[in-house]
Parts: structure tokens; C-alpha cells; sequence
């Protein structure tokens, strides 16, 4: 039998300015999300949906999900191969169309890796392990669009004498 997670989350909306829904452009689309024991985290709409450009999106968070799924596993797994990294970062991309109805979409999310690991001789494994943690993402292998990912791994700079 497989083992089952349960997540739950409460979404609360705050953007009723008085009227409610009276009207498309009477009500923000500001709205916080959280959880049991966490940070609440602010969010809204995409700014080109009448959303506040300072909180995440829902489109925001599908792609930073992506992106901290593949860094999870990929972690997990130079930790398992003995390859030590010590710094990892991500300028994930996403990409959203909309459609003649008035819905959407996602095309394609593109995640750009930047890993430092401790030494030239883990390049190559630490490479490698992308492909793993992009077949085990949780994240990537629920969603209907494809994730593609151009990992750059570099040793870590020795300074110079």
C-alpha cells in the first residue's frame, strides 16, 4: 500500500473594501494563506488581473514549488551520492497563456539551477543528479505541462595566493 500525505491549508480573503463584490473593480484580490503552525504568507492576483504587484500570485507560488521541489530532492540526493554542495540558487521561469475563454494555462516552467559544490571532482555526479530529482519531484509529476531544468554546477573557488 502506498503512503498517503495530507496537506491542508486555509486560504482567507481581504480584499472586501466595503462593498464586497459589488462590482469587478469594487474588491482587491488580496488574500492570506496559511497553515498550522507557519507564517501566514500575503498574496493576490497577477498584477494584470487587477492583483497587488507587491504579494505572491497563485502563478508565483506554482512555480516556486517547482523550483524548491527539484532543490529538495536535489539536496537529498548529493547528500546520498557524498557530493557536498554549498550554495544552490534559482531564477525559475514560468510561462502562462491565456486562452480566447478567458482562462489559462501554463505552457512550460524552466528551472536554471546555479549549484557550487565543494570540489572539482563532484561536478560531474552533481550534474548528473538533476535528471533524478526531476523524475522524483513531487511537484513536476503532477503538473500537465512540461518542466525543463539547465543546471550549472561549478567547484567551489579556492582563493588565490
Amino acid at each position: 500500500m502506498s503512503k498517503q500525505h495530507f496537506y491542508e491549508i486555509s486560504v482567507q480573503w481581504t480584499g472586501n473594501t466595503g462593498t464586497g463584490t459589488s462590482g469587478y473593480r469594487q474588491f482587491e484580490r488580496s488574500h492570506t494563506i496559511s497553515a498550522a503552525q507557519k507564517s501566514p504568507l500575503l498574496a493576490s492576483s497577477d498584477p494584470a488581473f487587477r492583483g497587488d504587484p507587491t504579494r505572491y500570485n497563485p502563478e508565483d507560488l506554482l512555480v516556486a514549488s517547482l523550483a524548491s521541489c527539484h532543490m529538495l530532492w536535489y539536496l537529498h540526493l548529493c547528500a546520498e551520492a557524498g557530493v557536498v554542495v554549498v550554495d544552490y540558487a534559482d531564477k525559475a521561469t514560468g510561462i502562462m497563456e491565456e486562452t480566447p475563454t478567458g482562462g489559462g494555462h501554463f505552457c512550460e516552467v524552466t528551472l536554471y539551477p546555479l549549484v557550487t559544490v565543494l570540489s572539482d571532482s563532484m561536478l560531474e555526479k552533481a550534474l548528473a543528479l538533476h535528471d533524478k530529482a526531476h523524475e522524483l519531484c513531487f511537484i513536476a509529476n503532477s503538473v500537465n505541462f512540461p518542466v525543463y531544468c539547465h543546471p550549472v554546477v561549478q567547484p567551489l573557488a579556492t582563493p588565490q595566493a
